[in-house]
C-alpha cells in the first residue's frame, strides 16, 4: 500500500474507533428532518418545497461536528510535526485527510437520506436529485471544512471560530446544492446548478490541500 493509502486508513481507523461522532452525525441530520415538519405543519406540499433547503442545511451542519478531529488530536499529541517532515509531501497527507473526512462525514449522511426523504415527504425524482446532489457536493463541504480546521488548528477554542470562517464560502455550495433538487414551476435548472455544484467541488478539492498545509505550516512556525 502507498503511503497515500496509509494515511487515509489510518484516518479512517480513527475515526470509526470513536463510532459514536459518526453515529451523532447522522442522528444530527435525521433529527433535523423529524423536527422540520413539527415546526411547518401537516400541509406535505409546502414540505415538499421547503425539503431542497432543509437537507442541505442539515447536510452542512451535521459535517460542521467533524471539523474538530481533522487536525486538532494530530496538533495536540505532536503527530502533525512528524506528518510535515514525512517522506510523503504534506500536501498529499492533508488531500489523504480530506478524502478521509468526506467517507466519514459525508457517505453516512447519504446513506441516511433515505430517512430524510420520507420525513420531508420528498417523491422518487426529488430523492434521488438529493442522492446526486449530496454526491456531487459534499466534496466541497469537506475540502472548505478541512482548510477551517487548518486555520484554526493553533488556536484555542479553535473549533467554534471555523465554522464561521468556512459559512460564506460554504454559501454558493447550498445555493447550487438546494438548485440541483428544487422542482418547482418554470424552467428546470437542476442540470445546470448540478453541473455548477461539480465545478464547486473540483476547485475546491484541488485548492484545499495547498490552503490547509500552508495554513498549518505558518501557524505551526
Amino acid at each position: 500500500m502507498t503511503a497515500f493509502g496509509v494515511v487515509i486508513v489510518r484516518e479512517l481507523k480513527l475515526a470509526l474507533r470513536g463510532g459514536g461522532d459518526v453515529l451523532t452525525l447522522v442522528l444530527f441530520f435525521v433529527m433535523i428532518g423529524v423536527v422540520v415538519p413539527f415546526a411547518i405543519g401537516p400541509d406535505r406540499a409546502q414540505l415538499a418545497r421547503l425539503a431542497p433547503g432543509v437537507v442541505w442545511i442539515a447536510a452542512f451542519l451535521a459535517m460542521l461536528l467533524g471539523l474538530d478531529r481533522l487536525f486538532r488530536a494530530d496538533h495536540e499529541d505532536g503527530t502533525l510535526v512528524l506528518l510535515r517532515h514525512a517522506e510523503l509531501p504534506f500536501v498529499a497527507t492533508v488531500a489523504a485527510k480530506v478524502i478521509a473526512h468526506w467517507i466519514v462525514c459525508a457517505m453516512p449522511l447519504i446513506l441516511a437520506s433515505p430517512l430524510l426523504a420520507v420525513m420531508l415527504a420528498l417523491d422518487g425524482v426529488a430523492f434521488w436529485r438529493v442522492v446526486l446532489s449530496l454526491l456531487v457536493g459534499t466534496p466541497a463541504l469537506a475540502a472548505l471544512g478541512t482548510i477551517g480546521a487548518a486555520v484554526t488548528v493553533s488556536i484555542r477554542g479553535g473549533g467554534l471560530i471555523a465554522p464561521v470562517l468556512i459559512l460564506p464560502l460554504a454559501v454558493p455550495v447550498l445555493i447550487f446544492g438546494v438548485g440541483a433538487i428544487s422542482t418547482g414551476p418554470g424552467p428546470d435548472l437542476s442540470g445546470s446548478a448540478l453541473l455548477f455544484l461539480a465545478a464547486i467541488s473540483l476547485i475546491t478539492l484541488a485548492l484545499a490541500p495547498f490552503a490547509a498545509a500552508l495554513a498549518i505550516s505558518a501557524g505551526e512556525d
